[in-house]
């Protein structure tokens, strides 16, 4: 972790994700920045090309943020209720939202307000009546206890500078039984300690992620279990993209 505060990190994040939100709602963005800041190779592992069967023009995939595809792994089922952690656009809390149907819910949780006012603009386009976008920080989600059936995140807890927390409120927000199905970048255990310390490599998603070992460490010591992590493909030289997955007993 760089030297900067988590206050000093989370202004940064919240930065360059206002102006990625700022960008899609003109021309575009995917996963830690707008499509046209993207490299070719960048957009070939961030963003809307995750998505199979997804609409690439449809404003939530515009907007897309995420290395992977957190719902195609939650396993949700009719009248469940969603949280995800940093929605960006909406597009995961909008999938979501189709898969637990109208005797579900799917909230979205975000500190940006730029993102919020595009993703509910994106869900009054699509129609959406079973979502509902929060306003705050994923180190302290403004949910009760035990309160959701699932959480998912898509490449957001590793811009966070205080990960462990981030677990533990959403393993609290978890109902007995829960599920945690999420997306991120895991670090190399050789990451150097260059790309560990340059906040555009945090921002960009990268040098704030945690290990394979960190990862399954905090999930336990949050109190989850049944944790799998499988790499899905590489982002960078010194990190991939994994889905995790763990359970609340």
């Amino acid at each position: 972790m760089p030297d900067q505060t988590t206050t000093e990190i989370r202004e940064a994040v919240r930065e360059r994700y206002a102006v990625a939100a700022t960008k899609s709602a003109g021309d575009g963005s995917s996963c830690c920045g707008g499509a046209s800041a993207l490299r070719e190779d960048e957009q070939a592992v961030f963003g809307a090309s995750q998505y199979d069967g997804v609409d690439a023009a449809e404003p939530a995939a515009l907007a897309s943020l995420g290395c992977g595809n957190p719902t195609a792994v939650a396993e949700l089922s009719e009248g469940e209720t969603v949280l995800d952690l940093g929605s960006g656009g909406g597009l995961d809390v909008l999938l979501s939202a189709r898969r637990v149907g109208p005797t579900g819910r799917a909230y979205g949780l975000d500190m940006t307000d730029e993102m919020l006012d595009l993703a509910r603009r994106n869900a009054a386009q699509a129609g959406a009546e079973n979502v509902e976008f929060l306003r705050g920080e994923i180190e302290a989600i403004p949910l009760p206890d035990a309160s959701v059936d699932v959480v998912i995140s898509n490449c957001v807890i590793n811009l966070s500078g205080d990960k462990a927390q981030v677990l533990r409120e959403a393993a609290r927000v978890l109902k007995p039984g829960g599920r945690f199905a999420v997306s991120d970048v895991i670090a190399d255990p050789d990451m150097d300690a260059a790309t560990r310390a340059d906040m555009q490599q945090w921002t960009g998603c990268i040098a704030g992620a945690l290990t394979r070992d960190e990862f399954e460490r905090e999930l336990v010591a949050a109190g989850l279990t049944d944790v799998e992590i499988r790499e899905t493909h590489r982002v960078h030289a010194h990190a991939g993209s994994a889905i995790i997955r763990a359970r609340r007993p």
